[in-house]
């Protein structure tokens, strides 16, 4: 882990992250996953947009968010176009405060 923080999404929310000094990059379709590993094992941080999410493996998202390290933050894309999970909403049912 040498990076302090990475992202990954698609090119108009990375080049926002890379005017603010944070390695910054774009999987091609297909292989996001790989690029999210080899992410989680080059940062202390990973950055991800909800976009790039929805085409990792659910099962591989929720161990990373679950590990703690690195940590990994869902982020909107600044297009808009795929909203990240509701996590407030998501443990009101948990709690059983919500249908």
């Amino acid at each position: 882990m040498n990076l302090p923080a990475l992202f990954l999404g698609d090119e108009l929310s990375a080049a926002g992250f890379r005017l603010g000094g944070i390695e910054a990059r774009t999987p091609p379709v297909g292989e996001e996953a790989a690029y999210f590993e080899r992410a989680r094992e080059e940062a202390l941080f990973v950055l991800i947009t909800a976009e790039v999410a929805t085409r990792l493996p659910p099962a591989i998202l929720e161990q990373a968010l679950n590990a703690g390290r690195p940590l990994v933050a869902v982020l909107p894309d600044v297009r808009g176009l795929t909203a990240p999970p509701d996590l407030a909403a998501a443990l009101r049912r948990q709690l059983g405060m919500e249908a």
